[in-house]
């Protein structure tokens, strides 16, 4: 619980802020009350559509240089909330309307009608965009020959067979973005491939520039430790994807981007709680089916962000679908855990993050009752990471 302390905090002082800025503009407590209730309204939709995007910014993470991992959790979620959720939609009014970061500002604060209008006329090249950066991101995943465990084998075997044809993750997702493509017509059709192909060179620049910088092989567990620099930039383009669907969703609710902030920001400060919670517990290990739970997820919202172009699904269904997938997957990997205990006897390289910030690695759970010991590991005061620590 202690992991949702500070989201709990932040949404006290946005529900406070939200009545605060209903009262402004109405001077009337009822509007007031109401601006309170969209926030929250916006916080929740935020944070049910991103429940994939805290397992797999998790499975990132734990294998992230320590210093990198404080970053994220604390660089990370000022660019998350205010990056993502103030000036990203105010680019996009910019380079839309083509005029001013200055002008487009004041647009977005003071004309919510005009400000709606550019962004959702912008929803063909954003969904081209994050669709295809998001389905790279799941197919990426699955086309793995040297995945251990799978959870759906009847699709996850074939699609790791095609692993050995390279770039194989990037021809399957160019070939959806075109497929796509023939159900719009006109300039929107050359929108669409443009910003798709956009997305996917973007993955590929992001995954070269991490390979580029590298990363530091574990002399104990093995295990490549993430460059951070390049850990870090991919998830932040992972949570701008995420965002684009959350800010475009948000106009069903309003059009006050200044509200928006406020309840999108609850979302993301909810989801960097759920992934501390995920990676200082090494959930990941014990619920072994979350992790491809979570990128059928994100393949599933891909979906329908790219046939979003001509299918218009509600914002809580989208939501809701990503929900019950993990919730699915939460559900496999327990009753699997229950049906076969002696294959997590030694399950091995769990990764902890202890409140001080230093980050346990190899931490082992016990057999006997599935689950981890209570007491852990003291860590060296220097925030190194601490090899071979083992509970009992």
């Amino acid at each position: 619980m202690k992991n949702f302390y500070g989201s709990i905090g932040f949404t006290i002082v946005a529900l406070a802020l939200a009545g605060l800025l209903g009262y402004n503009q109405t001077g009337l407590l009822g509007p007031a009350l109401q601006m309170v209730f969209l926030a929250a309204v916006l916080g929740v939709m935020e944070t049910s559509l991103s429940l994939d995007n805290a397992v797999v910014n998790a499975s990132v993470l734990k294998d992230m240089d320590p210093v990198w991992q404080r970053r994220f959790l604390t660089w990370g979620i000022l660019i998350a909330v205010f990056g993502m959720r103030i000036v990203f939609p105010i680019l996009i009014v910019s380079i839309s309307a083509w005029v001013s970061p200055v002008e487009a500002t004041r647009i977005a604060i003071t004309d919510h009608i005009r400000y709606e209008e550019i962004v959702t006329g912008a929803h063909i090249g954003i969904s081209g965009f994050g669709g295809a950066f998001l389905l790279l991101v799941g197919l990426s995943f699955f086309f793995d020959q040297d995945r251990e465990h799978h959870w759906i084998g009847f699709i996850e075997k074939p699609l790791s067979a095609f692993a050995r044809i390279p770039f194989s993750p990037y021809i399957a997702a160019t070939a959806i973005i075109v497929a796509v493509s023939f159900l719009i017509h006109g300039e929107e059709q050359k929108t669409f491939l443009w910003a798709g192909l956009s997305g996917i060179v973007t993955f590929l620049a992001v995954q070269k520039f991490g390979d580029l910088i590298g990363g530091e092989e574990d002399a104990v567990t093995g295990q490549v430790v993430r460059s951070g620099a390049g850990a870090f930039v991919y998830l932040e383009f992972l949570d701008a994807s995420f965002s684009f669907d959350g800010v475009i969703g948000a106009f069903a609710i309003t059009n006050d981007i200044v509200l928006m902030a406020l309840g999108l920001g609850i979302g993301a400060f909810f989801v960097r709680s759920l992934t501390i919670a995920l990676v200082r517990g090494g959930h990941l290990n014990e619920f072994r089916f979350l992790e491809p739970g979570a990128f059928y997820a994100i393949i599933a919202l891909a979906a329908i962000m790219l046939l979003s172009v001509r299918i218009e699904t509600p914002e809580i269904v989208t939501g809701l679908i990503g929900a019950l997938i993990i919730v699915v997957s939460l559900y496999a990997s327990v009753r699997h855990r229950k049906l076969y205990p002696d294959e997590y006897a030694e399950d091995g390289a769990a990764h902890a993050i202890l409140p001080t910030g230093n980050v346990v690695t190899n931490v082992h759970t016990s057999s006997e009752n599935g689950a981890e010991s209570d007491s852990a590991p003291a860590a060296r005061p220097t925030g190194n990471a601490v090899p071979n620590a083992q509970t009992t």
